[in-house]
């Protein structure tokens, strides 16, 4: 049974997840206004997961993945790579902010088309994670 703070969390990047997928939908078509609103809740949203994140694995420690055979290789084929590319999304993310909000646009562009797909696999794999750990 997954804690009340493993459930947020997974809740929180299903949220981040639906705000980055908005902005994006909103800039494609010109609307800087609610792309930038999507954004920065997603910005938000992921520093809520943060603290949550830290909170829970401070008190409970990591949690181990209980299957075994391909269903485990297929669990540390995303894992692996979300825990290596989460922690390039802080960085990513804060430029990409800074750039946007300095109306640096061009600059900011260049870096966003890779925090974009970055952000977005941290925080799918951490619901997929989620679910591998608890609902498997």
């Amino acid at each position: 049974m997954p804690s009340p703070l493993a459930t947020l969390n997974a809740v929180l990047n299903a949220a981040a997840t639906l705000f980055l997928l908005a902005g994006y939908a909103f800039i494609r078509r010109g609307d800087r206004r609610r792309h930038r609103l999507c954004m920065l809740t997603a910005f938000g949203i992921s520093i809520a997961f943060l603290i949550s994140y830290l909170v829970h694995h401070a008190r409970v420690g990591s949690v181990a993945f209980r299957g075994h055979g391909a269903i485990r290789s297929v669990y540390l084929a995303i894992l692996v790579p979300h825990v290596l590319l989460a922690a390039s999304v802080v960085p990513l993310a804060l430029v990409t902010l800074v750039r946007a909000l300095r109306e640096r646009f061009a600059a900011h562009r260049k870096v966003a088309r890779w925090t974009l797909p970055i952000w977005l696999y941290v925080s799918v794999s951490g619901v997929v994670v989620y679910w591998m750990l608890y609902h498997l």
